[in-house]
């Protein structure tokens, strides 16, 4: 009986079959691939806002359109990608073939968002959380990638396991990626609503900043929600003590969905006044941003400390202790948000970066149980601590020369680096820069030397 509830109070995952465990695969070659190209836009982002080394890049243009094709891979693709792989681990093999459908317009859609600067030229727009290229091959790419994200969510709610794998600390985990899938599908909706009330007499770049802020903002918590589940599945594999019940983590979980609930408000009460409209979601990421992440945050940080054992470095101790780092610090530095300059940039590297080192974590977890080889455990254990180094140096950067002044989405000349302690700070910021990339790259190595053929 001890063993069976020791059991139930595992937060770890039971995988489906071996077509759900294919499926998952398949979302995740897509993450993988939008990884490789978001590094190497990356590479020339931080190259272009280097000291000395920009004056080699001096196409603000040029920034621009990486700056479009990184984000949009890196955040958008990368995120929604390791959304399908955890949704299809969470699904019964219902409707196997929706998800595959899922799958194929994502990836057609993902394919038309990287060759759109070819294909069709267009101004690239710096809007907020999906920054767009103007052209008609560009948004047919992004439709058809947002149909494939709603038909991988709306199977995710239907394709619904078995009730005795809800049960304890598995249970758990399943909740935070149902809350998930509900917190997309208001996100989705949240779009297309903004996309009804939004008036076009702003200018382009306005236009769309408003037209993806709400459901841009609803989408953090479902990176979120993604998240904190996969802390729990992290530590549990590493052996961190939990101090949670599954009641209690489950409970939190459900917490972090709860924001959700309060968009259609602000659109019923605001569809009128777009400054309000975009002040309210952003108190409503400032604040209901929090509910979860802190208590589950320093549970599990806590469990990890005092476990026994825990100390030796793992790939899933060291992604998980990295990823709340990072969270923490990015979530601290929106408290200090005023002007739009790289304090901003600081606050989103942080904590997107801190969902990517998740997601990176449970990849490696992930592997062996997908059918691949197990992952070099020596450079799958520094992996984290080096992206995490490099990106604590990035925000830090960052920070400092927003300190200073220095704006957020320019290049070149155009960031007025005049004094010593901003150029300093971009400098910072392109050595952090460049270190994250080279633990991105390390990572990238590590599984494709692992699914480079089956176990």
């Amino acid at each position: 009986m001890a063993g069976e509830e020791k059991q139930i109070n595992e937060f770890s995952l039971t995988l489906p079959s071996e077509g759900g465990r294919k499926l998952a695969a398949g979302w995740l070659w897509l993450g993988i691939a939008s990884l490789v190209g978001a590094g190497i836009f990356a590479i020339l982002l931080v190259l272009s806002r280097t000291p000395y080394i920009q004056d080699i890049f001096p196409w603000v243009d040029f920034f621009h359109m990486a700056l479009v094709v990184h984000v949009d891979l890196s955040v958008l693709l990368w995120f929604m990608a390791f959304a399908g792989v955890l949704w299809s681990l969470n699904s019964s093999n219902r409707f196997l073939g929706v998800g595959w459908l899922s799958l194929a317009l994502a990836v057609v859609g993902a394919i038309m968002i990287v060759l759109s600067p070819f294909v069709a030229a267009g101004k690239p727009l710096m809007s907020n959380y999906v920054p767009v290229i103007q052209s008609t091959f560009f948004f047919t790419g992004l439709i058809v990638f947002a149909i494939g994200a709603a038909v991988l969510v709306l199977r995710s709610l239907v394709a619904v396991p078995p009730a005795k794998l809800w049960r304890g600390g598995e249970g758990s985990i399943r909740i935070g990626f149902y809350a998930a899938s509900i917190s997309t599908v208001f996100a989705l909706i949240a779009f297309a609503w903004s996309y009804d009330i939004v008036p076009d007499v702003f200018d382009s770049t306005q236009y769309y900043d408003l037209l993806f802020w709400g459901g841009g903002h609803l989408l953090q918590f479902t990176y979120a929600l993604l998240m904190l589940s996969g802390w729990l599945w992290l530590a549990n594999a590493c052996g961190a003590k939990m101090l949670l019940t599954p009641r209690v983590a489950s409970g939190i979980l459900l917490l972090g969905l709860l924001p959700v609930f309060v968009a259609p408000v602000i659109y019923l009460s605001f569809a009128g006044d777009m400054g309000a409209y975009m002040e309210q979601f952003t108190d409503l990421m400032k604040i209901g941003g929090s509910f979860a992440p802190v208590p589950l945050g320093l549970a599990i940080l806590y469990g990890c400390l005092v476990t026994p054992g825990t100390l030796e470095t793992t790939p899933q101790r060291a992604a998980l202790l990295s990823s709340i780092v990072l969270f923490a610090i990015g979530g601290g530095i929106s408290l200090m948000i005023g002007d739009s300059n790289t304090i901003i940039t600081a606050h989103y590297h942080g904590t997107g970066g801190a969902i990517s080192m998740a997601f990176m974590g449970l990849t490696l977890h992930l592997l062996p149980r997908l059918g691949y080889r197990e992952p070099d455990l020596k450079w799958a254990s520094r992996m984290p601590y080096v992206y995490a180094a490099g990106q604590l140096m990035h925000i830090f950067g960052l920070m400092w020369s927003g300190g200073y002044g220095v704006q957020r989405k320019v290049a070149g000349a155009a960031q007025e680096l005049h004094g010593f302690a901003q150029t300093a700070g971009m400098g910072l910021m392109g050595l952090g820069g460049l270190i994250a990339v080279i633990g991105g790259i390390m990572f990238l190595v590590v599984v494709f030397k692992a699914m480079r053929r089956p176990a």
